[in-house]
């Protein structure tokens, strides 16, 4: 199993106390902490398919290749939720560009949503609060919601095929609400080029959710569907240089996610892929919004160690 970073971390969405890392800062930032791979955000300022011209694409492929970087993934932010036909079309057209980008950029996984929110920004970094508070469902019944997803995903899963790039849907809510319901989906779709991208935190932070014979059965059936993974978390140095990990928010995740079982049976089932790192949230502490150069960046590093960690001793 491998430890890789995801653009989101350093993208300028979580810290406004510097301007978003270019994609060589990041890959020189994955590169100086020691990851073995990059995961691109296939929107602004990364990777939008509005920005990636041949040379452009050509140009981050070649300095991640110099940097011995491997190219872990991209990620669209896709939303297939809306009975807008214009709507689905714009994020199909959307999803279509990502899978020629991640084929040209040498990628062979990109991550989907189900019904990705998204974001707005206030005071110069993102919230999740406010997108939280609305849905783009128009009164949709959550059948006809799963019926549409589905509809568009099989189309999406036969451009992926016909570029060699498997589609690996992330088990994040909205509308899926367990990792049974990804799974629901991916036996839908029925393509050999639409798997899962299986993430731990999003199962809950509950005692129940992240219970150890719980994680581990979701990781065995999941099984060899898995294509990627993703880990959200905040992390402490101690004294004797070992890193722990610890609650963002004590409201938010009352429960630390169990990625010792999860990367322990990712191992067990022969998982070869990577888990990659993502700082994806406010960093707030001690009553202030921290930043990228005095909070972010050392946590970066820090889950570089953490993860590795758990991976040569899980």
């Amino acid at each position: 199993m491998k430890v890789g970073l995801y653009s989101i971390s350093c993208s300028g969405t979580w810290f406004n106390d510097r301007p978003a890392l270019t994609v060589e800062e990041f890959i020189d930032t994955a590169k100086k902490y020691g990851f073995d791979g990059i995961e691109i955000d296939l929107k602004r300022p990364h990777g939008s398919p509005l920005d990636l011209t041949p040379r452009r694409i050509k140009e981050i492929r070649d300095y991640a290749e110099k940097n011995g970087l491997e190219m872990a993934g991209m990620s669209a932010n896709n939303n297939f939720a809306s009975p807008v036909p214009e709507h689905i079309e714009n994020e199909l057209l959307m999803v279509k560009e990502q899978i020629r980008i991640t084929k040209e950029l040498g990628a062979s996984v990109l991550r989907l949503f189900v019904a990705w929110r998204g974001i707005t920004f206030v005071n110069g970094i993102a919230t999740y609060e406010t997108t939280a508070k609305h849905t783009t469902y128009y009164g949709s019944l959550d059948y006809e919601i799963r019926q549409r997803a589905t509809k568009a995903f099989k189309e999406a899963a036969k451009w992926a095929e016909d570029a060699g790039v498997v589609l690996a849907l992330q088990n994040h809510h909205p509308i899926i609400q367990t990792y049974h319901d990804m799974l629901d989906f991916i036996k839908w779709v029925d393509s050999p080029n639409f798997k899962a991208c299986f993430d731990v935190p999003c199962l809950g932070w509950t005692a129940g959710m992240q219970d150890d014979a719980y994680v581990a059965q979701a990781v065995r059936d999941v099984g060899d569907l898995q294509m990627l993974s993703h880990a959200n978390a905040e992390f402490v140095e101690n004294a004797d240089g070992s890193v722990s990990m610890v609650s963002f928010d004590r409201n938010i995740q009352p429960v630390l996610t169990n990625y010792p079982v999860f990367i322990k049976t990712l191992k067990e089932i022969g998982y070869k892929g990577y888990i990659n790192y993502e700082f994806c949230h406010m960093p707030f502490r001690e009553g202030k919004v921290l930043g990228y150069n005095d909070y972010i960046d050392n946590q970066i590093r820090l889950a570089q160690i953490y993860f590795r960690d758990l991976v040569n001793n899980a």
